[in-house]
Formats: structure tokens, C-alpha cells, sequence
């Protein structure tokens, strides 16, 4: 018997416009910052914005955010609240910013329910922040929602892009559209990671440089939208449009 869920979580996403996957192949390359960044500048620039946390191992949003006391309200499923002008949802409300220790089955089906009972309306933009690597949340999320598309990060580091390298492949293998992939925290210039995407005949987005004031910017958005950063992320939103 299939799931009625899945019906449902169609229906969730008719009235959103573009759905961006902020993913990478490992923890640790500032994908959450990315993601949160690149949805607060979209919303800056007038579109109607959602952001979901969807990160099992580690989500942060939340914490770049600064969300504190902000629930989702229950009417005919849920209602994100809104933080800073953004719908944001994250699995934290339900884990209490507890680990949450799902595999396999459990891990789609806690997907399967925060896609079926969250009700965006009407949204230009819909930013996920992915948990890292292939996972099984990886797999569902492509599975579960409609035209995805997908942002990828990763750092100048060989080892790190190894893992990032595997994720393009599957991601291309399965066919999916792929926006670009941005090189983060580079501390000097190195053609190793433009060069390693345009073998994979993808787009390279861009650098952004390290800001070694950004760690004192979390939980303070004011702070977090004049540092150099930011700053790059937007200018980056022409690639996502």
C-alpha cells in the first residue's frame, strides 16, 4: 500500500517557484552559512522566501539565524514561523536541538512527515540546507520533492573535493540539475577546484574568501549581512535565478 503522505507532500510544493538543495560531500565547508545567507539575499531582493533545515547530523541554521522562541503554529498541518523575513522550518523543533539518532527507514520516514505537514504556500524560493555527504536524506530529498535543483559546496582542499566529486557524479548520474558548486574559505588563489569542475563539464560559481569575523556574526543577521561573505553570496545570486 504506497503512503498517502507522499500525495500530500506533492501538493505541499505547488505554489513554490525554485527549489535550491544547499548540499555538499562532507560537514565542516560552511554549507548551512551558505544557505542561510543566500536566502536572507534573496529575500532582500523582494522574493518571497523559505528556508528548510533539513540537516539529521548537525543542523545550524537556526543558530546563524539567532531563531529563539518562534514555533510553528498547527492548522491543517504546519505553519513555518517566520524569522528575519524568511518561512523557516527546521527538524530541531521537533529534536529540541537534541542528536537525533535515525538510520535507514526512520530517517525517511521523519523526511517523509516534515515534507507532509509543512505548508509553505505561496514561495518565489525555497532554500534547503541538506545534510553532508550520500546519505539516505540525500536520496529521499531527491526522491520526495519535485524539480529540485542543487547548489554544491565545497572547500580548496583535495580531500574535502574528493568527497564533493562523488556526490556530482551521483547527483549528475541521477540526472538532476545541478546549479553550480562555490568554492568556500579560500585563503589563497589555486585554479585546482574551477579546474576539477569543468572536467565535469559543471559550473563553477565562485570563491568566497575566509572572513575570520563571521564566527562572531551568528545569531546576529544584522552583523552577518555586511561582512565580505555575505556580500559574496549575493553576488552569486545571478547563478540561481
Amino acid at each position: 500500500m504506497s503512503d498517502p503522505r507522499l500525495a500530500i507532500i506533492e501538493k505541499r510544493f505547488e505554489k513554490v517557484g525554485k527549489i535550491i538543495a544547499v548540499s555538499s560531500g562532507k560537514g565542516g565547508v560552511g554549507k548551512s552559512m551558505v544557505a542561510t545567507s543566500l536566502a536572507l539575499s534573496l529575500k532582500e531582493k523582494g522574493y518571497n522566501v523559505g528556508l528548510l533545515d533539513l540537516d539529521f547530523t548537525s543542523p545550524a541554521t537556526h543558530v546563524i539565524l539567532g531563531v529563539e522562541g518562534l514555533y510553528p503554529e498547527e492548522e491543517y498541518g504546519i505553519i513555518p514561523p517566520v524569522a528575519h523575513g524568511l518561512k523557516y522550518m527546521s527538524i530541531t523543533y521537533y529534536s529540541l536541538d537534541e542528536p537525533v539518532p535515525l538510520r535507514g527507514v526512520d530517517v525517511s520516514n521523519a523526511i517523509i512527515e516534515l515534507l507532509a505537514i509543512t505548508r509553505w504556500e505561496q514561495l518565489d524560493y525555497l532554500i534547503i540546507d541538506m545534510p553532508p555527504g550520500i546519505s539516505d536524506a540525500t536520496l529521499d530529498t531527491i526522491r520526495l520533492i519535485p524539480e529540485i535543483e542543487f547548489l554544491i559546496i565545497t572547500i580548496p582542499s583535495k580531500v574535502a573535493f574528493q568527497s564533493v566529486r562523488r556526490l556530482l557524479i551521483l547527483l549528475k548520474n541521477l540526472k538532476m540539475p545541478i546549479k553550480g558548486v562555490i568554492e568556500n574559505m579560500v585563503m589563497k588563489q589555486s585554479k585546482y577546484i574551477k579546474d576539477e569542475v569543468d572536467r565535469l563539464n559543471l559550473t563553477y560559481v565562485g570563491g568566497i574568501n575566509y572572513d575570520e569575523n563571521l564566527e562572531a556574526t551568528l545569531g546576529n543577521v544584522e552583523k552577518l549581512s555586511v561582512t565580505e561573505f555575505y556580500n559574496s553570496v549575493t553576488e552569486m545570486i545571478p547563478y540561481i535565478e
